[in-house]
């Protein structure tokens, strides 16, 4: 049985049969794309359930690349590159990367990084209503489903397990660490750019007024909370 089905986009041969033969050993089925452009047309051909993107290739390159599969794909993103400066990381997840590894790198810290982006948060009963509504916007904790004044609005597997895990601890002021960990896994908990990100994209989503939030609310230098209307 697959562990998953993986993409590697880079322009490098050698990193390409690297990354197929070690990933093919631990049972992952492994397709390869020279360039974005490559990249963009396995994606539309064949299910993937994470790609690893290299950010510097030729034609459109990792960056627009990512923006093109996040306009219609959740599919999992990784991106891979040299640069290690926080305004590159966040530029990569802006652009749409779930997460972000620099080179060189270790087989291990990118097998780490393949499963916690391949997992996914349970969603129980137990942690809350399924349903909650809040001044028009409908989110189904359940069936992972958002409307806004009734209209759906797509959420990447990430964004939407940011906002469960806000939304199931409710009026609480959760750190960034708590929420990295809970989300992306036990590895993380100082990437705080990632959360930065995400809350911003999740509020142009939810929020009435993105620059004036009144769900998901910043706590300054601890965290977030997502305050519900009292009953």
């Amino acid at each position: 049985m697959s562990n998953g089905k993986i993409l590697i986009a880079d322009d490098e041969p050698q990193i390409r049969r690297v990354l197929r033969s070690a990933l093919s050993k631990q049972g992952y089925i492994v397709g390869d794309a020279r360039s974005g452009e490559d990249a963009l047309e396995k994606i539309r051909d064949e299910r993937y359930d994470l790609v690893i993107m290299d950010r510097n290739m030729p034609g459109i390159g990792g960056l627009a690349a990512c923006r093109d599969i996040r306009s219609s794909s959740d599919v999992g993103i990784i991106m891979l590159t040299v640069r290690k400066a926080e305004e590159d990381k966040i530029e990569a997840l802006d652009a749409g990367a779930d997460d972000y590894i620099t080179k060189p790198f270790s087989m291990p810290e990118l097998l780490a990084r393949i499963r916690a982006n391949l997992r996914r948060l349970p969603v129980s009963p137990q942690e809350g209503p399924q349903i909650v509504m809040l001044d028009g916007i409908e989110i189904n904790l359940g069936t992972r489903h958002v409307s806004v004044h009734g209209r759906d609005i797509r959420f990447t597997p990430k964004e939407f397990e940011v906002l469960h895990y806000l939304m199931s601890n409710p009026n609480v002021a959760i750190p960034h660490g708590k929420i990295l960990q809970a989300v992306w896994g036990p590895d993380y908990g100082h990437e705080v750019e990632y959360l930065h990100v995400f809350i911003n994209q999740l509020r142009k989503k939810i929020e009435p007024d993105p620059s004036k939030p009144k769900f998901i609310l910043t706590e300054p230098w601890f965290g977030y909370r997502l305050q519900l209307p009292k009953k």
